[in-house]
């Protein structure tokens, strides 16, 4: 048996921290639909989210949520999952600087 470093096998890539803390995780049932039906979970767009990889934002709503990391203002993702829109909104930090909660939803959800 061989260890994964050596024989040729590729390195692991390296981890990539999340940039803020998620706070509680909540997920509407149209946004779960939509994930099940893509073969998707909430983790595969919540790693993205917390990495800041806002998805399909332009470049305003990018500085925007860039901003919001420095000043404790909501964060904003959204997604094209399959043939649908899902979001994620990361609610503003609370008087201790923790942020609360993090929601997936549909557009339609809001």
């Amino acid at each position: 048996m061989t260890s994964a470093t050596t024989r040729g096998a590729a390195p692991a890539a390296p981890a990539v921290s999340p940039r803020f803390d998620l706070g509680r995780l909540l997920a509407t049932p149209g946004a779960l639909d939509t994930l099940a039906a893509a073969g998707m979970t909430a983790l595969d767009l919540l790693v993205r989210h917390a990495r800041g990889d806002w998805g399909n934002l332009d470049a305003e709503d990018r500085a925007a949520n860039e901003l919001a990391l420095r000043s404790g203002a909501r964060l904003f993702s959204a997604y094209n999952v399959g043939t649908e829109p899902v979001w994620i909104i990361t609610e503003a930090a609370d008087d201790a600087g923790r942020r609360v909660a993090s929601t997936l939803l549909r557009p339609d959800e809001y």
